[in-house]
């Protein structure tokens, strides 16, 4: 049979055709009126797609860049400031506090798990200037409890910074409620077109922290952007085909909340946390454990390799079977577990596809498993999770 490529990574994810179209015409130069438009509306609809009041900025950077510019910032040399840690993603918070010269404590969890609310309870203290975490640590799967440990900080002088690069588009915020001080994202994820661009929704005590912020910044500088951003422009050369297939995907967005786009992030999510649901069912079905267990974010799943095969052998199936790409483990985690993604322009097909594709490479393998088990399991969830909607029609 012929090989259809099919992205179940976790970034980049599957790339939204009306974006690539957009991101194809995209001639025009960042400093005119057309571009002032587009990169205007962008930022406003990015307003709307984060949740939040506050303003936001844009850099043309991969998502680590919106973090380096939280950090940047917000400290100077130090400052103590708090990590929540549990994978890869928060041991990168450790090296850009390390780089900007803060004194950093971490609060940890063992890959697979999830840092409590009363672990940073019993760990953050008035002393520490800045609390960065994950929203879901994608290495591992875990989502983390945004909203109890905002609550923990609120109406304190800790600011709260949240990596929401696979969080945003697949799990619910109230980010000004809740009092996130910097919410992060990132164009490879949920929003549905390629690498390139970091943005970020910054809170007014977050403004007023940079004005006494001594660590150095110039191209990741926030006041910059923001003064820049508010005349439709950035403070540098932007990709500007990048931006505009990102107002393609947030115009899709839009369009399947029936012309809301706060109706469209939800179903967005909706949509993350039922092909999520559907993979564990599945796993479960086939005697897979799960490596998250039961902190699983929606973002992605992972599963834990079978008991003696290595997960890069299955991983190379996937890719040599059926030309489909799903995630290894990442450094220690590598040849352990794979990694599904659910984020962004993934649906209901696309979940059988991956879940029909997981049964025909474990019996390859010679790993036992009996056909349909993993399908039927997903099939029920997805019954189950949808009728109500159905009814509804």
């Amino acid at each position: 049979m012929i090989r259809k490529g099919r992205l179940f990574t976790p970034g980049p994810t599957q790339l939204l055709p009306s974006a690539q179209l957009a991101m194809a015409a995209a001639t025009m130069h960042h400093r005119t009126a057309e571009f002032r438009a587009l990169y205007t509306r962008v930022l406003a609809d990015l307003k709307t797609f984060v949740g939040t009041k506050n303003d936001v900025v844009m850099f043309t950077a991969s998502g680590t860049g919106a973090m380096e510019a939280a950090v940047a910032n917000l400290t100077s040399p130090g400052d103590k400031v708090l990590i929540v840690s549990a994978g890869k993603f928060g041991e990168r918070w450790e090296g850009l506090a390390k780089a900007y010269g803060c004194q950093y404590e971490t609060v940890r969890a063992p890959y697979g798990e999830t840092v409590t609310p009363q672990q940073v309870r019993d760990a953050v203290k008035p002393e520490h200037k800045v609390l960065y975490m994950q929203a879901t640590e994608s290495s591992t799967g875990v989502r983390h409890d945004v909203k109890e440990i905002a609550r923990l900080v609120k109406g304190t002088d800790t600011l709260l910074v949240v990596d929401a690069i696979t969080g945003l588009g697949t799990t619910h915020f109230d980010a000004d409620a809740w009092g996130i001080d910097v919410l992060i994202g990132g164009s490879q994820k949920a929003v549905m077109v390629p690498p390139g661009l970091a943005y970020c929704s910054v809170s007014e005590r977050a403004w007023q922290r940079m004005e006494t912020a001594k660590n150095p910044r110039y191209y990741f500088d926030l006041r910059k952007e923001r003064k820049n951003g508010a005349k439709g422009e950035s403070s540098y050369t932007p990709s500007t085909a990048l931006v505009a297939a990102l107002a393609a995907a947030l115009d899709y967005i839009r369009e399947q909340g029936g012309g809301d786009l706060a109706a469209g992030r939800k179903l967005l999510i909706d949509n993350a946390e039922t092909a999520a649901a559907m993979t564990r069912a599945a796993a479960k079905a086939l005697g897979l454990k799960l490596f998250s267990g039961s902190s699983s974010g929606a973002a992605l799943t992972a599963i834990a390799a079978p008991d003696g095969v290595d997960s890069s052998d299955i991983v190379k199936a996937f890719r040599n079977r059926f030309g489909a790409i799903v995630a290894n483990g990442q450094g220690e985690m590598k040849g352990q577990l794979i990694r599904i993604a659910h984020l962004g322009y993934y649906d209901y097909l696309d979940t059988i596809a991956a879940i029909g594709a997981l049964e025909q490479v474990l019996a390859e393998m010679g790993i036992p498993i009996e056909f349909g088990a993993g399908l039927k399991a997903a099939q029920q969830v997805y019954a189950e999770t949808t009728q109500p909607a159905m009814a509804a029609r």
